[in-house]
């Protein structure tokens, strides 16, 4: 028995060291997760330097978790059965968090209630006990849908001897938000800074003030569902469709960063879009596999306007089609050096997406230099210099035979050009 446990204990150990070059390749994505220092970088620093995102001391906690998962292996043990139920019964937990915590503000917001302190002692006690369930459990929840995702990547033939390449490690947790930099004239992102996830609404706005105010720019603060450092950051959720996509996105990421087209991510604003339409493209059908492997029962239904023959009316109000018709206006505004008036139509359609139901806190140049870099699907916030790359990339997984295949080609190149010739099939 000694000898068993012993035996057990220098696998792991193994293992660990095994993972330890993909722990060295963590910090040295964080060492490029903004952009390279220059003089602008340091201007906006110098409002963002207090309240910044620890990635290092964020890494080192879940690298030390993640070993002690490793060490215990406790997912491993479960049948078939046991891990479905397990990762269901997570979800649940999260949704009891989720409303439980939404009562908690409530209360705190509510002008009736004279001392929310005592009022919510039972609500904030109830709380404890369900943050020490996630405690016990979510750290199990975790490892299973590690595994299922690595079980799809190796199906998709994504890994190196049957094994994903970096292995699959993503941990569930408070996201950063990222304050996105772009200058007036043109939608460019020049900044992206990762701030502490519990900074709050007019905390953003007022960095936003200052930051545009002082050096003429455009910026927002935006939410992130996930960031490739090593093991990934992704946001909690109950929802596993989202979890399991986000999970294989921010993966995808990291398999990217080990070869050209991720080590140059920043090179351009192009390869920024062929890098995010990539991950795109492979979470949505890495998440999709998961779920209808191991989770059948939450594979969402088909698009109903996809299985029917006749012609089914245009939806009284497309968001895709209208935000990209915003994108294109402001695009040929500031093409005409019209800045003042492409921010007065900004705000006249921000106000105008509010009324049809979106509530968007800010639509600045800021806004499409980051949400414009997500082109798997055509339209949305993605301009006339975007839509080209992402239609190459798009194309490009269309005349791929598998995601395998899409790749491991595009992995390999190094600028929009080269991915325009590789569609048309001139190399």
């Amino acid at each position: 028995m000694l000898q068993s446990h012993v035996v057990k204990n220098l696998t792991n150990l193994r293992h660990l060291i095994l993972l330890i070059p993909f722990f060295i390749l963590g910090f040295v994505v964080l060492g490029s997760s903004s952009l390279p220092p220059g003089d602008r970088t340091e201007l906006v620093r110098a409002y963002t330097r207090n309240i910044e995102f620890d990635y290092v001391g964020w890494s080192f906690d879940a690298l030390g978790l993640k070993f002690a998962q490793s060490s215990l292996g406790t997912s491993k043990y479960l049948s078939q059965d046991a891990r479905h139920h397990s990762v269901l019964e997570y979800l649940d937990l999260v949704t009891g968090i989720q409303m439980a915590e939404g009562k908690l503000n409530n209360i705190y917001a509510d002008p009736n209630i004279s001392d929310p302190q005592s009022t919510s002692g039972d609500l904030r006690q109830e709380l404890e006990g369900l943050y020490d369930q996630r405690e016990k459990i979510g750290p199990v929840a975790e490892g299973i849908l590690q595994s299922q995702i690595s079980h799809i990547v190796a199906e998709f033939d994504l890994g190196l001897g049957g094994q994903p390449v970096p292995p699959v490690l993503y941990h569930n947790t408070p996201l950063p938000y990222a304050l996105i930099v772009s200058p007036r004239e043109v939608i460019r992102q020049d900044e992206d800074i990762s701030l502490l996830p519990d900074l709050t609404v007019d905390e953003h706005a007022e960095l936003e003030e200052d930051v545009d105010g002082n050096l003429d720019v455009s910026s927002l603060v935006v939410p992130i569902g996930g960031v490739g450092v090593y093991p990934t950051m992704v946001q909690e959720t109950n929802n596993l469709d989202w979890l399991s996509e986000v999970v294989a996105h921010e993966w995808t990421h990291n398999f990217l960063s080990l070869r050209p087209l991720g080590i140059n991510y920043f090179t351009s604003p192009e390869l920024r879009v062929m890098n995010e339409t990539t991950a795109s493209i492979a979470g949505k059908e890495i998440g999709r596999a998961v779920l209808e492997m191991f989770y059948p029962e939450l594979v969402p239904p088909p698009d109903p306007g996809t299985e029917l023959l006749e012609p089914t009316e245009p939806p009284a109000f497309d968001f895709r089609a209208e935000m990209h018709e915003t994108r294109v206006t402001v695009d040929g505004l500031l093409a005409d050096g019209e800045i003042g008036e492409a921010e007065s139509y900004l705000e006249r359609r921000r106000s105008f997406f509010w009324e049809h139901g979106y509530q968007i806190r800010k639509l600045n140049q800021a806004y499409f230099a980051f949400y414009g870099a997500y082109a798997d699907e055509p339209g949305g916030a993605a301009g006339t210099a975007e839509d080209p790359v992402g239609e190459a990339v798009r194309a490009l997984r269309a005349q791929s035979p598998s995601l395998a295949v899409f790749l491991k080609r595009i992995s390999w190149i190094t600028s929009f050009e080269q991915l325009q010739r590789v569609v048309e099939g001139s190399t």
